[in-house]
């Protein structure tokens, strides 16, 4: 019998991003373990091309169908298969010429993909933390239901997925996410008032793209963990802790009922929870950068300033109630977002629609999946009435 490690199949929605960017040099530095066989693009048509012509997958999916042309003419005389449109996207994640999706589209248009591949039985690595906020219930059931595995790549549920590997006998008392804090942290509204684009997307630790740098200077990124972490780990909400840990080394931690508690730790680098994900169960030889503790010079924690950055605090809330409200703090917080980056409202004006989008969209204990897609429109529609977008 082979001791060799079969070549994995790779399906990377949204490999023009960020994350998706990084699994391609996780993959071109270990073209003997995986192999590239989807790449999808929401806009992007001349880095999806580009991936394509170097990675020569077997389908690319670009969102805008208007660029549907240009990605078919440029990959003609390839054998790579061109598609466009959303439909395309979903029917893609359907198909069988992949074993492992890496999650990687930006919000709440991640959560049809993601679903589909579930229940085309693929494993997952889950780097869009909104399909879970927006519908973490029934993403884990039929997960469950289909015998998924569904791996964070996210860095601090990678850290709490790698604390309880082998603990499945020991039951968590609670987790500990660490924040950096973002660029702001230790300011006060009187300074956040105001805060340009430019200033929010320069995060001090990690790169990161646009929507996810916004959300990690208000903290609705942390947030937004808080839900998922609930759904991933099948946690109570009471279970789950946010600190403050600007330095990025303690990735996160798992506190269980003997007071034991367990952290994973390593440079601020997205390519290794990325690889982790793609490789798991395995761990493989890499060279990034490893740390050095001889110049780690302090480890610091605090509590979080929920007064001044209450989007945390409106996530804590839909953390608690449930039902549809983390869905719908999720559409507004994308609206807001989207609306900030283009200079239509200002930064702390953020906070003020995801609130008043919270309190105005209809309120549903126990949706369906159908609702879900409604109160999503719904929020959207709200927080963009909001804004006059």
């Amino acid at each position: 019998m082979s001791n060799e490690i079969q070549t994995k199949r790779i399906a990377i929605f949204g490999s023009t991003g960020s994350i998706g960017k990084q699994a391609l040099e996780v993959i071109a530095a270990n073209a003997d373990k995986f192999s590239v066989e989807v790449l999808t693009a929401h806009q992007n048509d001349e880095l999806l091309i580009e991936q394509a012509l170097k990675f020569n997958p077997n389908i690319v999916v670009i969102g805008d169908q208007s660029k549907y042309i240009n990605v078919k003419n440029a990959l003609n005389g390839t054998n790579v298969k061109v598609f466009a449109g959303e439909k395309s996207l979903e029917e893609v994640a359907s198909m069988d010429c992949y074993d492992f999706m890496l999650a990687a589209i930006v919000g709440y248009a991640g959560l049809k993909p993601t679903l589909n591949a579930i229940e085309n039985k693929k494993a997952i690595g889950l780097a869009n933390k909104e399909t879970l906020v927006v519908a973490g219930d029934i993403i884990m059931r039929k997960a469950v239901e289909n015998r998924v595995p569904i791996i964070p790549v996210d860095s601090e549920h990678s850290a709490i997925f790698q604390c309880l590997v082998g603990e499945t006998r020991n039951r968590i008392e609670k987790i500990i996410l660490t924040a950096s804090g973002g660029p702001f942290i230790g300011r006060k509204p009187n300074y956040l008032v105001n805060v340009k684009r430019e200033h929010a997307l320069q995060h001090p630790n990690w790169t990161m793209g646009a929507k996810i740098s916004i959300d990690s200077a208000t903290l609705m990124n942390k947030g937004l963990e808080m839900i998922e972490a609930k759904w991933l780990f099948n946690l109570l909400p009471q279970q789950v802790q946010v600190v403050i840990h600007p330095q990025s080394i303690i990735h996160s931690m798992v506190q269980f009922e003997d007071g034991s508690v367990k952290a994973q730790m390593g440079l601020p680098d997205m390519k290794l929870p990325i690889q982790y994900a793609m490789a798991f169960p395995i761990r493989i030889k890499n060279d990034f950068p490893r740390m050095d503790f001889k110049k780690v010079n302090n480890l610091t924690f605090e509590e979080p300033d929920v007064k001044t950055f209450r989007n945390l605090s409106l996530a804590t809330d839909a953390l608690y109630k449930g039902g549809n409200l983390p869905c719908i703090m999720n559409a507004a917080n994308e609206i807001a977002v989207y609306a900030f980056l283009r200079n239509r409202i200002s930064f702390l004006e953020m906070t003020d629609v995801i609130e008043k989008t919270m309190s105005g969209v209809r309120f549903i204990e126990k949706p369906s999946l159908e609702e879900y897609f409604e109160s999503d429109g719904e929020a959207r529609n709200f927080a963009a009435d909001l804004i006059k977008l």
